[in-house]
């Protein structure tokens, strides 16, 4: 599913600006998934490809978390907690962007698609 929307840079943050980023996309599609710490992060994510994904200061500042397969990469702010994007497991060469530390974008257009997580090997 692709939308009329053109391909452009956009850069987020978490919460306290120490975690900064930047990614390029059309916004295709929105994603939720119903695994375990998805569902407690309530997140909805973009993915994109590595190449258009930037970490643009605070790497430092990142704390990562892995669980059951240790496959998947799931970054956070050490100052406040905010989780800004994850290292996809089904699909290793993309990253997951949380649509809401990015500034200024509106989303309201673009399809949101449930995908299963809690269910994969």
């Amino acid at each position: 599913m692709s939308t009329s929307r053109p391909r452009q840079r956009y850069e987020g943050s978490c919460h306290c600006g120490a975690v900064k980023f930047a990614i390029t996309t059309n916004f295709p599609e929105l994603t939720t998934c119903d695994c375990s710490i998805c569902v407690r992060k309530n997140a909805v994510m973009v993915k994109v490809h590595e190449t258009d994904f930037e970490l643009i200061a605070g790497e430092g500042t990142l704390s990562e978390y892995k669980f059951h397969t240790m496959t998947a990469r799931h970054f956070f702010c050490s100052n406040c907690g905010i989780y800004p994007f994850h290292r996809k497991r089904v699909t290793p060469g993309f990253v997951g962007i949380n649509v809401f530390c990015l500034d200024g974008v509106d989303l309201s257009n673009v399809p949101v698609r449930a995908t299963v997580g809690k269910g994969m090997d």
